[in-house]
């Protein structure tokens, strides 16, 4: 494990206080210049806290030289914000900006050189957030979610038309009871195969709590289901000027992968694929594939960010992956 000694962090998205942990760079760091060093910008996906399998990438990326910021979305996590555990799209993309506003801020870091990271659904949020601004030097979106339609129609086989109807009545129901001060529906995040649940692809239940920290709760607000469906996380694709990292897990249950490809295509993107699910890129759950997610992330940045004047071989680990 790193030696680096992350620091707590809480700042401002539209008022409500969000946490967040910094991890300075490792030095010498090969991504320093008089102005500092890139800072990569994360959260998690789905329902997801930054505890729950992100500090893995972060301590990695944080050793090859690079500053990262990982924070909750207001409502989830140690972040703060009312209602808890409800996903809003807008929301956690807004999060998005005043964290990566926030992380420029840091001791040591250079604020034109923004790396947005994102994974799953956040995968997909870091794809809009990045469009426009200007001080984002780069963008990483692993097994990302893209399509909320698309990904209805992926998980339709898996979960049968009565759970997915379910899910829908139970979703205007939190709705209107909580638009007349009611409680709202909770919904598992992820539950076994017949479980009621968001996520029940065999094998996904055991997965998210190999990841899942002290801080994540089993459950959103069953409201989600009528932003998924609207949900087009490559609408703006074609705004983002810095350079894309797609890394797609060709036997992805959680979120299609022909989607997260067609994606890629629109943004002219980098693309890596791994013969894998959608968990396996996390440490706990597959270190070898782990292994080699991150390792092709800090190559991308290292081509695209790194000082040209200082040696940057990207030295690799003792895996053993027939990735791409």
């Amino acid at each position: 494990m790193s030696q680096i000694i992350r620091e707590d962090v809480t700042f401002d998205s539209d008022g409500t206080d969000c946490h967040a942990w910094f991890f300075p760079p490792a030095a010498p760091s090969p991504f320093a210049t008089a102005d500092g060093v890139p800072v990569v910008v994360m959260a998690h996906g789905f329902g997801g806290t930054k505890d729950s399998g992100l500090e893995p990438f972060a301590r990695r990326l944080a050793d090859a030289g690079l500053a990262v910021f990982a924070f909750d979305y207001r409502g989830f996590g140690l972040s703060g914000g009312v209602p808890r555990q409800r996903v809003s799209m807008a929301g956690q993309i807004a999060d998005y900006h005043a964290a990566a506003d926030a992380a420029a801020r840091q001791p040591g870091v250079d604020a034109g050189r923004v790396v947005l990271w994102g994974l799953s659904q956040s995968g997909g949020h870091v794809l809009l957030a990045a469009a426009d601004r200007t001080d984002v030097a780069a963008v990483i979106s692993a097994v990302p979610m893209v399509s909320g339609l698309a990904a209805g129609r992926h998980h339709l086989p898996h979960v049968g038309v009565f759970s997915m109807l379910r899910q829908s009545i139970d979703g205007i129901a939190s709705a209107a009871s909580s638009k007349f001060g009611g409680a709202p529906h909770m919904l598992p995040i992820v539950g076994r195969p017949g479980q009621q649940a968001a996520l029940t692809s065999s094998g996904f239940y055991e997965s998210y709590k190999a990841i899942a920290g002290p801080s994540w709760l089993n459950e959103v607000d069953a409201s989600v289901s009528l932003e998924l469906g609207s949900y087009r996380a490559d609408k703006y694709v074609d705004r983002i000027d810095a350079p894309k990292l797609v890394q797609i897990a060709d036997f992805d249950r959680g979120a299609p992968p022909h989607a997260a490809a067609k994606a890629a295509f629109k943004a002219r993107a980098e693309v890596r694929h791994y013969p894998c699910d959608h968990f396996d890129i996390f440490a706990e759950v597959d270190p070898v594939t782990f292994e080699r997610v991150v390792e092709h992330q800090i190559a991308f940045l290292t081509r695209h960010l790194a000082d040209p004047a200082e040696p940057h071989e990207v030295e690799p680990r003792e895996v053993d992956a027939a990735v791409s």
